[in-house]
């Protein structure tokens, strides 16, 4: 209540005039709507409704009885009126009836008497706006609130049509975009719901909203909504960050958005006014107050946002607590110097925006470091092959360890803040950051899976695994890689595959008999002829047995990679290698199958030549063996394989393991999982 109530002085200040009140966190506002507000709870309200029209706030009280709510009962709305009516008598004159985010079955009471959902939720909602005398503010959110919910269209959408025409016309309709969180809202796309709505929207903007993940954090400006849009709009509102301390930019630029002429040229709020903004925030974070000298003039700074606590009060009436330090302690010549917590910068803050930027879109620097990840990691090898790559490698990865070192020293300063508050706020989002960058300056090589990982070297916990384990996990990230050349397709192995592999004239069939030409042709090209090959080429790889189709592989154990032209490599994948064993008279000893009962066996043609397929098949196969309770995992390679060699060891968590009867050009590795 108190940030809330700080939020009026804020908007005050900066010309913003509405508060929307729809906490989810207080149960009577959805979960227990039918509830009244207890005495104490109803002293709370009092003073927020008061403290907003002191600031000149117009308070909306939000409630979502959509839930649970039977529209045709008359007791049902009796009970949404009388809780309206209570807290109109707090003082409140403005409201809305929220439906989002609920089941659109109606129960079978509402099925007799309305045709379809939205008549009755605008039957509900026209009883309760009349019983409140038609108050100058009411807003109704429908249940298909964005375009992308609507069906077919948003033109063509019988739902929409029905609210536009039936409910009453000083009822406001809120409207979030083309989607929940819109990246853009044209012009054209409200002009569209306007006609169907018969009436211009207010826009419910979730453009800065981060409760749907709890690892990301929204500090850009408000933008891409041209201002052309404002006089088309009955009104903005914005869904913040969860947080208090971190919505300045959000609020500050919608409040600049807002002042903005549609007919000056100016389309957007671009990055240039939440800097405005940062650099008042670093004026406060840096004020320490001293007598006479490098004093801050205190109009330049926003009320109540202090990152850097003001040491000393101008006036206080309390007495200074009196502590018994001794003397201060003076380090020596040749001793560690004392530790000095260093002010936070301007640049900290912009880092810390482009960090957390927005929903579709990285700052800057966060593209920048991205990018050039992406470089050194595709171009390592070339430049360790390539005296006159190397040092523009060199060069490029000093500049990006300079990135990650300042958002290391950003993290530093932010976390030594005297306003404890705001830090709290941000903490597990530096916190995330700093570790990922860490990560990608000292990438460990062995942390994805092995005997005993630390905690800290997996990330997400639960989450995380479900993540890792899907095949689609970083299809939608906001960095896109520089488009490849060749699209590459990961599909299960199917049973018609089987009969397929069997007809010499499909790829199929070659992919199945690698293991047998593989190192009669290749062999002559990478070691230069087969005569000197020292090995011996009919020793029989247990995985062999999965390629012959003698035995079937594990279920959810098998992938086939596919390209433009065809098939180009497979996984595949025994949670109980015992069987291939004794199928080829091939002994294995028990110790080994004791640590790595499963086999696995992975091969991509030469043609391709990006390693991200073959790491995804890899990955995707050892979680499905993995969730079967198989302990690890190994794997047969011919010391001559060395694209698949190399493959394995790059993995990192892939190591070489003894095992008994192996010809001398054979090497078995295994994996814990």
């Amino acid at each position: 209540m108190e940030q809330r109530t700080e939020l009026f002085k804020r908007e005050q200040k900066w010309g913003l005039n509405t508060y929307l009140y729809a906490p989810k966190d207080d149960y009577k506002h959805r979960m227990y709507w039918r509830d009244l507000y207890s005495a104490e709870e109803a002293e709370q309200l009092i003073a927020l409704i008061s403290a907003a029209k002191q600031h000149d706030v117009e308070f909306i009280y939000a409630i979502s009885p959509g839930l649970d709510v039977t529209f045709s009962n008359p007791k049902e709305v009796a009970a949404l009126k009388r809780k309206l009516d209570q807290v109109k008598e707090f003082g409140c004159r403005s409201f809305s009836l929220l439906f989002d985010d609920i089941e659109t079955e109606m129960c079978a009471a509402d099925k007799q008497a309305y045709s379809t959902f939205a008549h009755a939720q605008v039957a509900i909602t026209n009883a309760v706006y009349q019983h409140l005398g038609e108050p100058e503010t009411f807003l109704f959110c429908p249940t298909d609130y964005c375009a992308s919910f609507c069906t077919p269209t948003v033109s063509q959408s019988s739902y929409l049509h029905t609210v536009g025409e039936k409910l009453l016309p000083g009822i406001d309709i809120l409207w979030t975009g083309p989607k929940v969180v819109s990246h853009k809202i044209s012009v054209e796309s409200i002009e569209e719901v306007s006609s169907v709505l018969k009436r211009a929207p207010v826009i419910w903007d979730n453009i800065h909203a981060n409760d749907y993940d709890p690892q990301r954090l929204f500090l850009g400006p408000y933008k891409d909504r041209p201002t052309e849009l404002i006089p088309k709009l009955r009104g903005v509102l914005t869904n913040p960050n969860c947080e208090f301390y971190p919505n300045f930019v959000a609020i500050h630029t919608l409040a600049t958005w807002c002042k903005a002429c549609p007919d000056g040229g100016q389309r957007d709020v671009e990055m240039g006014e939440s800097l405005n903004a940062f650099t008042i925030i670093s004026q406060q974070l840096n004020y320490i107050k001293r007598q006479g000298e490098n004093k801050v003039c205190h109009h330049s700074l926003p009320p109540s946002w202090p990152l850097s606590a003001r040491l000393k009060k101008e006036s206080s009436e309390e007495e200074p607590m009196q502590t018994d330090m001794g003397e201060s302690y003076v380090p020596g010549p040749d001793e560690n110097p004392l530790y000095t917590a260093e002010p936070l910068t301007l640049n900290d803050l912009k880092l810390l925006s482009e960090l957390f930027y927005l929903p579709y879109e990285h700052g800057a620097t966060a593209r920048t470091m991205l990018q050039e990840l992406d470089w050194l990691k595709n171009q390592r090898s070339a430049a360790a092959a390539e005296t006159d790559k190397t040092a523009e490698w060199c060069s490029r990865a000093q500049q990006f360890d300079d990135m990650c070192e300042a958002v290391v020293q950003m993290f530093n300063r932010l976390s030594n803040a005297p306003n404890r508050s705001i830090l709290y706020d941000l903490y597990n989002y530096i916190c995330d950051i700093k570790s990922g960058v860490g990560l990608a300056r000292h990438p460990p090589s062995a942390q994805v899976m092995n005997n005993d990982p630390e905690p800290w070297g997996f990330r997400g916990g639960l989450s995380g695994e479900f993540q890792r384990m899907l095949p689609c996990h970083g299809n939608r990230d906001l960095f896109r890689h520089p488009p490849m050349t060749e699209v590459y397709c990961i599909r299960p192995y199917c049973p018609e595959d089987k009969v397929t592999m069997a007809d010499p004239q499909m790829p199929y069939y070659i992919l199945v008999k690698i293991e047998q030409w593989f190192h009669k042709v290749l062999i002559s090209v990478l070691d230069g002829g087969a005569e000197g090959f020292q090995g011996d080429l009919t020793f029989p790889l247990l995985h062999c047995s999965l390629l012959e189709g003698e035995i079937s592989p594990s279920p959810q154990c098998a992938l086939i990679l596919e390209d433009e032209i065809g098939v180009c490599g497979y996984a595949l994948g025994l949670t109980d290698a015992k069987p291939a064993a004794a199928k080829i008279q091939r002994a294995v000893s028990d110790s080994v199958l004791k640590d790595f009962p499963s086999l696995v066996t992975i091969q991509v043609l030469p043609r391709v030549m990006d390693s991200s397929p073959a790491n995804r098949m890899i990955g995707r196969l050892l979680s499905s063996i993995r969730s079967s309770g198989s302990r690890g995992a190994f794997c047969e390679l011919r010391k001559s394989d060395r694209r698949m060699l190399d493959f394995y060891t790059k993995l990192g968590y892939f190591k070489p393991i003894t095992m008994a009867g192996l010809p001398q050009d054979i090497i078995a590795m295994g994996t814990s999982l």
